[in-house]
């Protein structure tokens, strides 16, 4: 199993950052910069666009890039200023010094790191073949596959390569300007500027030279993140073709994080170049050349007079193969017209963001919750070509039903908690299309269920198989259009019959022993929860005695429970509790943790199906709401050895990362309700801003973002294969939400405020509510949902029995 602690290097990056002088001069210069208004090229925006800020998270280590993309697109075109370490696994972080080029495929807030395909970089003066060091590009290098001394005098670039300084250019910071869909930056090394905006498929770049004479632009099809910061990216099967003057097409298979992956490009350019120069193992070769195989090759496009006008170029990409990226690209961007494709792509954005339309006012407030919604549309990412072709998970090429679309990137561990049901209502008809592509997956991969797929690759990253709750949420809410009988077999056989991580432990004693394998108190518990859905799953099916069976031993989590305690904790294979043990700590030997990305404090509130029966656990509600206090005020110090998910915390709870999520919702089982208002509305204020370092960890494809946007409209699905929601406390005055098939959804809140995150009650069209849950069915439907805040609990809101939040299926009690 691949978890993302195995890609932190926080230590390093972190020395590598406070070695830079000003980091944080950089942050405070760049935290307030407004990317909605953008001038000297960008078109002026209005509407709920310009409250979108996409530098938010490209510092700290929010790992998010700020590029351009469409909603969902499979391209993401943006500067890299590093391929390597925890914190460039988006490519880009506001602490380095410098631009390597711009590449095509970014992931957005990940753990790991892969992808930065295609990266083209403009240039002046001698070919230079090497990026240079992260940082500042001044510092010389000798390469040793160029040969030549780093001091030899500066070539023609006609006949060799630089071997000085890389190729990368520092940039000006005030310059750097950007909204959704729509990225420039001025290059000072090449006094060129830069500016990117992109369509679904295909990336439109536009270089305007402000120099004199001759200048090239570099391809470097070796460029990627690459893993170990000593070994480059891990590319094979590359190919380099140029056709006539204007035209650049390839291909290569990367090993990355997603071992395997094939991308295809397709690259025109806006007027024809004097003469290419291809190079393999930065070898140049003859120059009536026109085509190189190899691992590492890279092009250079060279101009007599770059500045004559500005060069635009636009690329398509594809998994299938070239003239697949090359459709793509001529379906997509047919001419030239820069201002075009991108007011195109702010309309798209507009449209998609416009379908919660909120009022507060606070314009903090409208600015982190666009930009927390913007990030939710940065994954799952289209992958399927203009004619319906897609590469499945057995790396064979596939058509699709007419009309449909394939997808990738799903960080699944994280985004079934709050992102899948943030789309389910406010995305509602890409629902089918989404879920669609996860049972294709199943059924077309070796691996079986989705864990973490990634462009036609399984990463295996992280514990469970996730991709059960999505199918099951769905199935729960109804959704139609879905093929869930051609999932079940597949999804049985990983909940019976596999072996796979420690399942057959699981099924034998109950749970999985922890001095037998690795994260196991983590591992029981998320297979409980995986369970759950596949019980709703089965009964779908048509397979009673194996969803009963599987509701039964979602309850495993029972087997972990240290009564005497009041955590969950490592227990060996013959039974007993495994020592030493310490909530705040990782596991019980140095051989391996206990624990994903979390510890015993955290895993004792995993639970999200089965509250009631869990309570009991404790010795009753009472005790249970105790415990939940415990871990809120909790010492929030870490071991030494705690891996650096484990971050914004509030005594023991951790919201940066994804297994608390839904903790601060769990007081409403127990009849406490006033305590998850107090509490969200501490999180929503305390744990998002729309600034570089406005996450409190890595963002992880939406999740993060998610839980902001459903907890500011006072909603969150703790057990999402429940179809309901839980109530928090509402940040925003109004919203009207687009719920699918012309119905609206309006959330207002009267008398809110700063200090006032408090129920004081409820009505759901205009009726008196007293629950403090909903159902998917009813907001789906449509409606006006109001509540009215104060400053002081009503501590009755929420307490009686009958009021209380479903789980397992049924009422409290």
């Amino acid at each position: 199993m691949v978890t993302r602690r195995q890609f932190l290097q926080g230590a390093t990056s972190l020395a590598l950052l406070g070695g830079r002088p000003g980091l944080q001069a950089v942050f405070a210069a760049t935290a307030d910069r407004t990317s909605s208004v953008v001038k000297g090229g960008a078109q002026a925006v209005d509407g709920w666009v310009r409250y979108v800020d996409v530098f938010t998270g490209t510092g700290g280590h929010g790992h998010t890039y700020p590029g351009a993309s469409l909603p969902f697109g499979m391209v993401q075109l943006s500067p890299d200023t590093h391929d390597s370490g925890w914190d460039a696994s988006s490519g880009y972080h506001q602490g380095d010094g410098s631009i390597m080029g711009f590449s095509h495929t970014h992931l957005s807030g990940t753990g790991i790191g892969d992808m930065l395909d295609v990266l083209l970089m403009p240039t002046q003066g001698p070919v230079r073949l090497q990026p240079g060091s992260r940082g500042l590009p001044n510092e010389n290098y000798h390469s040793k596959h160029d040969g030549v001394s780093s001091t030899a005098p500066l070539l023609s670039p006609d006949n060799d390569v630089h071997p000085g300084h890389g190729y990368r250019s520092r940039y000006e910071r005030a310059s750097e300007r950007a909204q959704p869909g729509y990225y420039r930056v001025r290059l000072t090394d090449h006094d060129i500027l830069a500016e990117l905006t992109a369509t679904l498929r295909a990336g439109l770049h536009r270089y305007t030279f402000q120099r004199p004479g001759a200048g090239h632009l570099l391809l470097d099809l070796a460029h990627g993140y690459h893993t170990d910061p000593a070994q480059p990216a891990k590319v094979t099967e590359a190919e380099l073709r140029v056709v006539g003057n204007d035209t650049v097409v390839g291909s290569r298979r990367v090993h990355e994080w997603a071992q395997g992956r094939h991308l295809y490009f397709a690259m025109k350019l806006s007027r024809p170049f004097k003469h290419a120069a291809l190079y393999v193992d930065d070898k140049r070769l003859p120059r009536s050349a026109h085509a190189a195989k190899g691992n590492k090759l890279k092009a250079a496009l060279h101009y007599a007079d770059a500045g004559r006008a500005p060069l635009l170029v636009k690329v398509g990409i594809s998994a299938v193969d070239t003239d697949g990226a090359l459709r793509n690209l001529q379906a997509e961007i047919p001419g030239w017209d820069f201002e075009q494709v991108q007011h195109a792509a702010a309309a798209s954005w507009e449209r998609e963001l416009g379908r919660i339309r909120v009022q507060t006012a606070s314009e903090t407030v409208l600015r982190t919750f666009y930009s927390a919604l913007y990030h939710t549309m940065l994954a799952p990412t289209l992958f399927s070509d203009v004619d319906g072709r897609y590469r499945g998970m057995d790396q064979a090429v596939h058509p699709l039903p007419e009309g449909q679309h394939n997808y990738s990137t799903y960080s699944l561990w994280d985004t079934y908690r709050a992102q899948h049901p943030l789309l389910t209502l406010y995305q509602s008809e890409r629902v089918p299309d989404l879920v669609n592509g996860l049972v294709r997956m199943a059924a077309e991969s070796p691996e079986g269920p989705p864990v973490w797929p990634l462009q036609g690759v399984e990463t295996g990253c992280m514990i469970g198989y996730h991709s059960a709750v999505v199918l099951a949420e769905a199935h729960a809410k109804g959704f139609q259009g879905i093929d869930y009988a051609r999932a079940w077999p597949v999804f049985r056989k990983r909940a019976m019959d596999d072996d796979y991580r420690g399942l057959p432990h699981y099924r034998q004693l109950g749970y999985i022993p922890s001095d037998k394998e690795s994260e196991a108190v983590s591992k029981t518990l998320e297979y409980a929860y995986d369970d759950w859905a596949m019980a709703h799953l089965a009964e779908a099916a048509g397979a009673h005695a194996d969803a009963e069976q599987l509701r039964q031993r979602s309850r495993n989590y029972r087997h972990l429970f240290d009564p005497e305690h009041s955590f969950m904790r490592p227990r060996g294979s013959g039974g007993a509790w495994l020592e030493p043990f310490d909530p705040r700590g990782m596991g019980h030997s140095k051989q391996w943790r206990d624990f994903t990305e979390s510890n015993a404090w955290q895993a004792t509130f995993l639970n999200q199906h089965d509250l009631y029966a869990y309570m009991r656990l404790f010795g009753g509600e009472g005790a249970f709401e105790r415990k939940l206090d415990e871990l809120f005020n909790a010492d929030p110090g870490l071991p030494a050895d705690a891996p650096a998910d484990i971050a914004g915390m509030v005594g023991q709870y951790a919201h940066g990362n994804e297994p608390s999520h839904h903790m601060a919702y769990l007081y409403a089982y127990a009849g406490a309700h006033h305590k998850t208002q107090a509490r969200v509305r501490m999180l929503l204020d305390t744990m998002y801003s729309a600034a570089p370092d406005g996450f409190a960890g890595n963002e992880d494809c939406g999740q993060v973002s998610a839980w902001y946007v459903m907890s500011a409209l006072g909603l969150y699905a703790v057990d999402p294969v429940s179809a309901h929601y839980v109530f928090g406390s509402p940040l925003l005055d109004h919203a009207d939400i687009d719920v699918g098939q012309g119905r609206v959804l309006t959330v207002e809140s009267r008398g809110n405020g700063p200090n006032r995150p408090y129920i004081q009650s409820i009505s759901w069209n205009g009726r008196p509510w007293t629950r403090s849950w909903i159902s998917h069915a009813e907001l789906s439907a449509g409606g006006t949902l109001s509540f009215d805040m104060g400053a002081e609990p009503n501590e009755r809101f929420g307490a009686a029995l009958a009021d209380r939040p479903p789980s397992f299926g049924s009422a409290p009690g």
